[in-house]
């Protein structure tokens, strides 16, 4: 920066640097997107919940990931009654924000608990848990979680009955 400065001589305003400033840290590796990008509602088809990784009908829409050096991402996920995931655990954590209908959620060794509209659930970093609708009744989440190494989820073995039933 400083021989940057001296290049470009003291008479140089701030007007005249900023721009140029500017424009070397647009181009530097890492560098922040310029634009706010919006994904509107339904521009995405929804998937399936993959059989090796949910029980029942599961539903993922409005997928989202964030561009490097972000490693956020994504969706909203729907359970039909009686709908969950298998065992699973996130290398950085997982927050869990239900919008509609009664869930579940339960630790490995702990007790399930229900979730409702408008509760926040935070699953501490490669805590063992699954998630999913009541018995008798849906649930929808936005999921959020964070990518270390290239990995957000270690998926592993499906809930029992007899685990989703305590």
């Amino acid at each position: 920066m400083t021989t940057i400065l001296r290049t470009l001589g003291r008479g140089l305003v701030v007007s005249r640097l900023l721009p140029v400033l500017g424009a070397l840290l647009a181009s530097a590796p890492g560098a922040l997107a310029a634009d706010v990008a919006v994904t509107q509602a339904g521009s995405q088809p929804a998937t399936t919940g993959a059989p090796a990784n949910f029980t029942g009908t599961v539903h993922v829409s409005g997928r989202f990931q964030g561009t490097p050096p972000a490693r956020v991402g994504g969706g909203t996920v729907s359970f039909a009654p009686g709908a969950r995931t298998a065992w699973h655990t996130h290398p950085l954590g997982q927050t869990l924000i239900v919008t509609m209908g009664v869930g579940l959620v339960q630790q490995w060794d702990g007790p399930a608990q229900e979730i409702r509209p408008g509760d926040t659930v935070w699953i501490p970093p490669n805590v063992k848990h699954w998630h999913g609708a009541s018995p008798t009744n849906g649930m929808t989440h936005i999921a959020i979680s964070e990518t270390l190494d290239g990995k957000t989820v270690e998926w592993m073995e499906h809930v029992s009955d007899e685990q989703y039933q305590r």
